[in-house]
């Protein structure tokens, strides 16, 4: 048998159309670039890109666009065995708008339901998911049923064993509101060892809008290691077990589409809290992951090896 993977992910897929002229509103745009996208797959993808053995559980549609996702995800080294076809559903397409530095419109085309969103508890490798070295789920997977009670079902089976996280993905189009979304992320934050959000997404998940008020009442929630992004400010990390509280200062760079950023981020911090490189050097890994990214047009396809993100560490220092 093969070893448990490093990382399992639960979550979004799509394919995402990006406008090759930037700074231009989409009306006027007239070429566009395809990618891998949706911010569970490109976690697995950034994982993978730093040697880790990474899967997805994710659904497509049965179409063109979901046969790409299966060929993108070998390429890049994603298993894709719990990938499946949601025959009545079309695979999500994502298009953006591109106004750097820190604003880019996103337009989700998930209707009437995106395939993700029909994973059922009655389909998950229960065994695998326990296995993971890492298995991360995000706020979105909770936004509707079935996936709900399948992201729930899937943290009551691994049981807060190895690393658990939550991804906090906050998107205002996936609630009816954001005290809903509140609800349901609490009932799964019992269940995670470590929680991952910009300032936005902490306070709506706990009601806590600035970064050291986040982390306690993440810590209060139960929630071993969390990692508050604030942008230019840095990220903060508070590890209750330890007692380790550290803040990262952010790697500068020139702002070309920030939207894979976070997921590189969250790439990367698995593999350095796999690697063991202590809660600094792992949050100073992830902050130059999410740079390197930021300073290009991809998401999934941007994500660096760890000799590029290496290099790129010391031509930035």
């Amino acid at each position: 048998m093969r070893p448990a993977f490093d990382l399992v992910t639960m979550g979004r897929v799509s394919v995402d159309i990006y406008p090759e002229q930037v700074g231009v509103p989409l009306e006027r745009v007239t070429s566009f670039r395809r990618f891998l996208g949706g911010s569970a797959t490109n976690v697995a993808v950034a994982a993978a890109r730093l040697g880790r053995r990474t899967a997805v559980i994710t659904r497509t549609g049965a179409d063109p666009f979901g046969r790409y996702i299966h060929r993108a995800l070998k390429d890049f080294g994603v298993d894709d065995r719990w990938v499946h076809a949601v025959e009545h559903l079309p695979t999500p397409v994502v298009f953006c708008e591109i106004f750097p530095p820190d604003d880019f419109p996103l337009y989700f085309y998930r209707f009437p339901k995106a395939p993700d969103l029909e994973i059922s508890p009655d389909e998950l490798d229960l065994d695998a998911i326990r296995a993971a070295r890492v298995f991360w789920v995000t706020g979105t997977g909770l936004s509707r049923s079935p996936s709900r009670e399948a992201t729930l079902a899937a943290l009551e089976a691994r049981g807060r064993s190895g690393i658990t996280v939550l991804d906090l993905d906050y998107r205002p189009m996936f609630w009816s509101s954001e005290g809903v979304a509140a609800r349901h992320i609490a009932s799964a934050l019992p269940y995670v060892t470590a929680a991952v959000g910009n300032l936005q997404e902490c306070r709506v998940a706990v009601g806590e809008g600035s970064p050291e008020g986040a982390v306690k009442a993440l810590h209060d929630a139960g929630v071993d290691l969390a990692v508050v992004k604030q942008g230019p400010a840095g990220v903060l990390g508070s590890r209750l077990s330890t007692a380790e509280r550290v803040a990262v200062p952010p790697v500068p760079v020139e702002v070309v589409n920030g939207l894979g950023a976070g997921d590189a981020f969250g790439g990367a911090l698995v593999h350095g809290l796999l690697a063991g490189d202590g809660l600094a050097g792992t949050l100073a890994l992830a902050n130059a992951a999410g740079s390197y990214v930021a300073g290009q047009l991809a998401c999934a396809d941007a994500m660096p090896d760890l000799a590029e993100l290496t290099s790129y560490r010391e031509r930035s220092a």
